[in-house]
């Protein structure tokens, strides 16, 4: 599962953070389409302040990768938000691998 969250009231720089995050999906999909074997991807735009408060975000736009908060306050990089997907893909399959028997 890769659960995006993108905070922001709706301004514009919110949407640009979606829409890096779109196209940083994508982009890495087709570089690396064995990261995303099996994986459910889903975007939500939380614009309720309970919901920044949660995350700690005290300025907006901030985005949150599998309930981690990548950035906020600013416009992350295209390669700052590929970073983060590759590292949360990576340890959702780590996790997602059953342990390596070992000889009896």
């Amino acid at each position: 599962m890769l659960n995006i969250k993108v905070l922001g009231p709706g301004c514009a720089n919110c949407f640009k953070v979606e829409g890096l995050a779109i196209a940083a999906v994508e982009f890495l999909n087709n570089q690396k389409p064995q990261l995303f074997e099996g994986v459910k991807v889903t975007l939500q735009h939380l614009s309720d302040r309970n919901d920044f408060a949660k995350y700690h975000v005290m300025y907006t736009p901030g985005l949150v990768i599998n309930e981690q908060l990548v950035s906020a306050g600013r416009l992350p990089s295209a390669l700052e938000i590929i970073g983060a997907l590759e590292k949360a893909l990576s340890a959702d399959q780590t996790t997602a691998q059953p342990p390596a028997s070992r000889p009896a």
